[in-house]
């Protein structure tokens, strides 16, 4: 009767946990993932709270095996490619089927940004994926390139950690474009660049209005200890929200990390909401000395870019960390950050667009290199660098990645 017994309660235990998993990945995709809570999980599952917990101990441990489940079948395709194949056509194929994979991007992105920080209990899994996955690609460029397949590749480890990066950041971008930024479509066009093959035009991207600029009242009016007062909320509300995510985080919590009572905090704020587009602006303040378009030369930009990217790894590792968590859970369009990011990444967009099409129009650009693909691949290149290198700090440096990048594509 025991040994009947055991193989039904485990086939059971496997069927719930299944269950469990169908109902986090539809309310995470839905909802969002920090927005939505074990309890809810469980009622969308049919079971009590108590009943979830004997299954799965926390949200991050059902997500993980969400993703580990989509990205099964991506791994042993590109562990798998035939030696005659198209160089890189793999990585554009596993591309498309996660673009049309119902919740896979919105999934992905949401674990990889949360898993970039030390203390998350799927880091390690992440930045060894990630080694594992660069040392395959690296390995297979490098041979392509020896065959003379790949005559646009000089450092086939630097490619494979750009091309790696630019894909995360495409899938981002899409989540924030509605689709209108196809991540297998520029993948094929880069692949297609280093191959050498002819390439087609990429259809113009519209100039968006800038930001709005950051209130005056929020540094500059006041009393000075009130200036401080919200100056300490917003250092602890970024720490806060790098480490836990914007939905998971109290204003009591804030105001614990802050030092002053939730009164003050709801005198400067008065609303979480509000606490968080006021985070966003001085992080934008605080990290970018990068000007938009202001007539100077675009080769002397460039060069502030990656001089950019070198200040913020120094002096703003923090915020890093914070943009790269909120941008990935902001994703969800009822997350009240997300018009701000989808608004901040038209405004780069169409920016780095302009700067690729005045070094065109100078002579800088190399030949067959697009203005267009190559504005919306340097936006997908910064964020997907930063995000590995929070996986890897040693192995990543995103001024040099960014620096190697430019030097392929200018002429």
């Amino acid at each position: 009767m025991t040994d009947t017994a055991t193989p039904t309660r485990y086939a059971n235990g496997l069927a719930r946990r299944a269950q469990i998993v169908e109902a986090a990945r539809e309310l995470f995709i839905s909802d969002g993932f920090r927005a939505v809570s074990l309890r809810d999980i469980a009622a969308r599952s049919g079971l009590s709270h108590p009943g979830l917990l004997r299954h799965f101990a926390s949200k991050d441990e059902i997500l993980a095996e969400i993703v580990a489940a989509l990205e099964a079948p991506n791994e042993a395709e590109i562990e798998t490619v035939a030696d005659d194949a198209v160089p890189l056509e793999d990585i554009v194929q596993v591309a498309r089927r996660n673009q049309t994979t119902p919740g896979y991007l919105e999934l992905f992105m949401t674990l990889a940004g949360e898993a970039t920080v030390a203390g998350h209990p799927t880091h390690a899994a992440f930045r060894d994926r990630y080694r594992r996955l660069l040392a395959l690609s690296a390995e297979r460029i490098e041979a392509g390139r020896d065959a003379g397949r790949l005559p646009g590749v000089t450092d086939p480890r630097g490619e494979s950690i750009r091309l790696a990066a630019a894909w995360d950041g495409l899938q981002l971008l899409s989540l924030y474009t509605g689709g209108a930024i196809d991540p297998a479509t520029h993948l094929a066009r880069h692949a297609a660049q280093l191959r050498g093959d002819r390439l087609p035009a990429v259809d113009a991207v519209a100039t968006a209005p800038p930001l709005p600029p950051v209130p005056v009242d929020a540094e500059a009016a006041g009393y000075r200890p009130g200036r401080e007062n919200r100056r300490t909320i917003v250092a602890a509300a970024t720490a806060l929200f790098a480490r836990g995510g914007f939905h998971a985080t109290s204003l009591r919590e804030i105001g614990e990390q802050a030092g002053v009572p939730k009164s003050t905090l709801l005198h400067h704020f008065s609303s979480k909401d509000d606490l968080l587009i006021a985070v966003l602006e001085a992080r934008d303040a605080e990290v970018s000395s990068v000007p938009l378009d202001d007539g100077s030369d675009p080769l002397e930009r460039v060069g502030l870019i990656i001089a950019e990217a070198r200040r913020s790894a120094r002096e703003f590792p923090g915020l890093i960390e914070f943009y790269v968590v909120l941008s990935c859970e902001a994703a969800t369009p009822s997350h009240p950050a997300h018009e701000y990011f989808r608004h901040r990444y038209e405004l780069v967009r169409a920016h780095f667009v302009g700067l690729f099409r005045q070094l065109a129009a100078a002579g800088h650009l190399a030949p067959g290199r697009d203005p267009e693909h190559e504005g919306v691949w340097l936006v997908a290149l910064w964020d997907g660098l930063q995000i590995q290198w929070l996986y890897d700090p040693d192995a990543v440096d995103v001024a040099a990645e960014l620096s190697a990048y430019f030097e392929q594509v200018l002429a």
